[in-house]
């Protein structure tokens, strides 16, 4: 019984570690910032569609 106790015990230790680590993790900024000529040609894409868009150059939206 008491071993049992100490296994379910320790793995609640663990388990807290493992919330607290990734808790860390989601608060911590990138170390670095990759820039992607495609992610950029997809957002002005975007930004263009929006503007032509709100500028009712189609009938259809």
């Amino acid at each position: 019984m008491a071993a049992a106790l100490a296994a379910v015990s320790l793995y609640l230790q663990q388990e807290e570690a493992l919330a607290a680590q990734e808790q860390q993790a989601l608060f911590k900024k990138p170390e670095s910032f990759e820039f992607s000529q495609w992610g950029q040609s997809g957002r002005q894409e975007i930004m263009a569609m929006r503007k032509l868009i709100q500028l009712r150059a189609f009938t259809r939206f």
